[in-house]
């Protein structure tokens, strides 16, 4: 079986000791389930990815799972679907919120996390947050239990969701992260109706922003003794 999944699925083998994945394992599998499924059915999509979760958890071991999962559209538009972060820990999380910065979200949305990814402490002067356009549908859901769950106040202060709630979980984590990304990326009408906050000397400060998240993420991986090439692969 691993020398077949060799065969089919060579790069993640090929640099698993020396390149960081862009997106977090189960954002794989959701690609796959919306792929197959289609789009426009939703609620089978989130059957499809409740149904998986389940008999992941059923075994032995701890599986690399999401908890939540995004619908981001406009009205009479495709969906967007994106699910929260699944990595084991508080610090491969942060790795993986970083890679996602640099490598696979969307620029604008990218910028919205980074803003608050090290608590402004070595870029006081840049801000990327976000104000979406009002038509925008961006709603989360429980994986599991299937119940619609407000925005916590990361998303909140990053995208200005309405009536976020008091929890603020780790920037970048949310499931809405991913699904705006993806929508950002494909409604060119949306990216451009999105308001940033502060739009002076965003290039340079933008660019400080990256450098810092990039010596962040550099740090992170020498704590656990991970050389890495500067480079990323897509998990597929």
């Amino acid at each position: 079986m691993l020398d077949y999944l060799k065969i089919i699925f060579p790069r993640p083998f090929d640099h698993y000791s020396s390149q960081l994945a862009k997106r977090s394992p189960f954002s794989c599998v959701l690609d796959m389930i919306v792929l197959l499924t289609g789009e426009e059915n939703e609620e089978e999509i989130k059957r499809k990815v409740r149904e998986i979760t389940k008999q992941l958890r059923r075994g032995r071991t701890s599986p690399l799972i999401s908890s939540t999962i995004c619908v981001s559209q406009i009205p009479n538009s495709v969906r967007y679907y994106g699910v929260s972060m699944s990595t084991a820990g508080r610090i491969p999380g942060r790795i993986m919120v970083a890679a996602s910065c640099l490598s696979s979200w969307d620029s604008n949305v990218a910028g919205a996390v980074m803003t608050y990814y090290l608590n402004n402490a070595n870029i006081p002067d840049f801000d990327g947050t976000i104000r979406l356009p009002e038509n925008v549908r961006c709603e989360a859901f429980n994986i599991l239990q299937g119940t619609l769950l407000p925005p916590c106040r990361a998303c909140g202060n990053m995208f200005g969701l309405r009536s976020p709630t008091d929890q603020e979980w780790p920037y970048g984590n949310c499931a809405e992260v991913e699904s705006l990304s993806n929508l950002f990326k494909n409604v060119e009408e949306v990216r451009e109706q999105a308001r940033l906050i502060v739009a002076n000397n965003m290039e340079e400060n933008r660019r400080r922003a990256e450098r810092s998240v990039q010596t962040e993420l550099e740090r992170l991986l020498r704590q656990h003794n991970f050389t890495w090439d500067g480079n990323f692969f897509t998990p597929q």
